[in-house]
């Protein structure tokens, strides 16, 4: 298994929004291959941050397969926008 880990800036005044977007985003990588489950998280300390962790099967199922396909097109045009700074995503696998 692999743990996708992304801190998400969502620009001032745009969490709700964002998080009915997500919600709607959430359809799109849960129904592709090698997709394992996902968890959105809102921080405490800073109510614009969320932490993003997706469950994968191996790497290449959202480097190569998600993100090389049509719906994630779809998740980009959904959530890009909102994010200031843009993302890091990192990829994490157990010890």
């Amino acid at each position: 298994m692999i743990l996708e880990v992304a801190i998400l800036d969502v620009k001032a005044g745009l969490s709700e929004t964002f998080e009915t977007a997500f919600a709607e985003a959430s359809a799109i990588i849960a129904s592709m291959p090698g997709y394992e489950g996902h968890e959105l998280q809102r921080c405490l300390e800073w109510s614009n941050r969320y932490i993003l962790l997706i469950r994968w099967q191996r790497l290449e199922d959202h480097t190569v397969g998600f993100r090389g396909s049509p719906q994630y097109q779809e998740w980009k045009a959904l959530l890009h926008h909102f994010y200031d700074p843009f993302p890091t995503v990192e990829h994490y696998h157990p010890v």
